[in-house]
């Protein structure tokens, strides 16, 4: 075939048609989301072990993403490759788990050939196959059927529309099942260490800030120039203004030399109290780092003092610290 004579008008119709059939499959899924729907979910959600993925070929791979999207939504699971079932892992599968099979066809070999077994030990089974009258929905606990009018595929072999509708519905029942069991953000971070998420629900203050040993502070009467100085040995942008207790009374940040700068303040002879931030926003250290970050876009600053619940100082906090940690 000369690829050369394809156009790119025909390339972008083709891509088109191909989203625009994909879209039309999961929509015609929203009335198939009913009483046996309702059924699968209670199924899982009485589980008492763990949900065990099964699928072959294409629907193997859209069965391996559901057993991931369960597991990091609170339902413990894992896929099995039905073949390698058919060859002892089958053993993996406890008669406390719940099983769920998908195959368009409802006829694969490789998972129908399990089902003798599946029944002997009362396992439930959830199928999704896009054929209610198949072998597969036939001897399944419940069914949930996921056909399309065509595949995507112009020449309606490969599976693409099928496997979307799949998909779809294999995330409408873990999003289902999140709701059910009130699985939260921070529940979804335990099982995200690793990621950006996690890193933002899990890290808090005192993981990232700077102890009150390392943070820059001056008592009141401290001239404006001896403040910078305590600034620039730090190089945190700021310094905290404390009592002989070491409760915060003030901050004096970058953004504040500006505007006393632009006022043409003495730099000699102006006492910190004079051009500082009294009553400053504070955090404390057990927050969240994210709740640190919000507060500093809300406030559009770059640095925030941490206290204990009196209002002492006990470190600080910037931008750069929560860049480093990848929490922004």
């Amino acid at each position: 075939m000369n690829t050369e004579s394809v156009k790119d008008e025909d390339l972008i119709k083709l891509g088109r048609a191909v989203i625009e059939t994909e879209a039309a499959a999961v929509a015609a899924l929203t009335n198939r989301i009913d009483d046996q729907f309702v059924v699968a979910c209670r199924l899982l959600l009485q589980c008492e072990g763990r949900v065990v993925v099964i699928g072959m070929g294409k629907s193997g791979h859209i069965g391996s993403k559901l057993a991931a999207t369960l597991a990091s939504t609170g339902t413990p699971a894992f896929f099995v490759h039905p073949g390698e079932a058919g060859h002892g892992d089958l053993g993996m599968i406890t008669a406390d788990d719940t099983l769920i099979a998908l195959s368009n066809s409802g006829e694969t070999d490789e998972v129908n050939q399990l089902l003798p077994l599946i029944k002997r030990r009362q396992i439930p089974l959830v199928a999704i196959t896009g054929n209610p009258s198949s072998t597969l929905a036939r001897a399944a606990s419940v069914h949930l059927d996921v056909a399309v009018d065509r595949e995507a595929c112009p020449l309606g072999l490969a599976p693409t529309a099928s496997t979307t509708a799949s998909l779809a519905m294999g995330d409408a029942l873990a999003i289902a099942l999140l709701e059910a069991r009130g699985f939260t953000a921070e529940d979804f971070a335990l099982s995200h260490p690793g990621g950006r998420l996690g890193r933002r629900l899990l890290l808090r203050i005192e993981d990232l800030m700077h102890p009150s040993a390392d943070t820059p502070q001056v008592y009141p009467g401290t001239g404006l120039a001896d403040a910078l100085v305590e600034m620039t040995r730090y190089g945190l942008g700021m310094t905290a203004i404390v009592d002989h207790d070491q409760r915060i009374l003030g901050i004096f940040t970058d953004g504040d030399l500006r505007r006393a700068l632009d006022k043409n303040v003495d730099v000699h002879q102006t006492p910190i109290e004079a051009v500082m931030t009294p009553n400053p926003r504070h955090v404390e250290r057990q927050q969240l780092a994210a709740e640190a970050l919000a507060m500093m876009e809300e406030k559009r600053i770059n640095a925030l003092l941490v206290a204990d619940a009196d209002s002492r100082l006990v470190g600080a906090l910037n931008m750069h610290d929560l860049l480093r940690a990848g929490v922004v």
